[in-house]
């Protein structure tokens, strides 16, 4: 996989765009349309595909049409039994990124040579002390959220090789859907959320010295790039700092309360099995604590991207 951006390309402001809050009809008839589309069940999003190196243009046209409704799938390919490490399983997950146009990986200072990071137990000095990679739960959040702006995570894959013996369960959220159910709430919560200093997230320093800088930035935006809608969300209770004023804590207030268990009907639940994997425009989500049992631990390759999921080319090929 590439490091760079090079298929990424700046478009104009759509000047309808529904989620900016001047566009109150856009917003009504986008809502409308998103709402009826989306999938019920966590069986309309998972998409089979008998060979993950080689997917078909139908498997191709399924998986695209699920995240232009979900902006999420789960694909489910046939585990390689003799693959213990994932070398051949990286080399097929490629050549499938490659065909949603992910080229363009995250450096990130834990991904080995071909951009894939491995999260499972570690005690390497560059995992030593992050949650990822032990046995606890993940609260919600969306990947990359302490990136500064310019340097937004906007599509990840998380692939299943080994799952562990119990637990290791992901609850995922389009962003979308969040951002409607605030919405309608009320929209001066939408508002807050979307000023440039909305979260901040503090200055960190690592244990080889070296300092990620202070993150500030909005909890929803427009993208420069196409026009989506980006989310950048966590909600860790430490090591944090939310914008002072009454309409921020209420939107923050709100979100917590939403993603809270049972809250939101359109949450999907789903423990990956090996071979098994989530590709998505970097949605909400979280992971439960697990336990391997003492046998091999559970790994999951993790790849995430400058640019979103490519469906166009696709979804023409047949129906979803």
């Amino acid at each position: 996989m590439q490091h760079n951006q090079s298929n990424m390309r700046s478009l104009p402001e759509p000047a309808e765009s529904p989620f900016l809050l001047v566009n109150v009809d856009a917003y009504k008839r986008w809502r409308d349309s998103k709402l009826a589309a989306f999938p019920a069940h966590i069986d309309d999003i998972k998409i089979a595909v008998a060979d993950l190196a080689n997917p078909t243009p139908t498997e191709l046209a399924r998986i695209s049409g699920v995240i232009k409704r979900a902006n999420l799938a789960v694909y489910m390919s046939p585990p390689r039994a003799d693959d213990a490490d994932g070398k051949s399983e990286r080399r097929a997950l490629q050549a499938f990124l490659d065909r949603f146009g992910l080229v363009s990986v995250e450096r990130h200072r834990s991904a080995e040579k071909d951009g894939f990071v491995a999260i499972e137990v570690s005690d390497a000095a560059a995992k030593r002390g992050f949650i990822p990679y032990t046995t606890r739960p993940l609260n919600w959040h969306t990947d990359g959220y302490y990136n500064p702006p310019e340097s937004a995570i906007r599509a990840m894959l998380l692939h299943c090789v080994r799952a562990a013996v119990v637990g290791g369960e992901n609850a995922l959220l389009d962003p979308e859907i969040a951002y409607i159910r605030l919405r309608d709430a009320n929209p001066l919560w939408v508002a807050a959320l979307m000023r440039p200093d909305a979260m901040t997230i503090p200055e960190s320093v690592e244990e080889d010295g070296s300092v990620r800088p202070v993150s500030v930035g909005p909890v929803f935006a427009v993208d420069e790039f196409d026009g989506s809608l980006r989310m950048r969300y966590t909600a860790r209770g430490r090591s944090i700092a939310w914008r002072d004023d009454k309409d921020t804590r209420g939107a923050v207030a709100f979100l917590e309360q939403l993603l809270k268990e049972g809250s939101e009907p359109l949450i999907f639940r789903v423990r990956l099995a090996p071979g098994e994997g989530l590709i998505c425009n970097n949605v909400l989500h979280t992971r439960t604590a697990f336990d391997d049992g003492g046998s091999s631990s559970r790994l999951i390759l993790r790849a995430r991207f400058a640019t979103r999921i490519s469906t166009r080319s696709f979804l023409s090929a047949t129906s979803a």
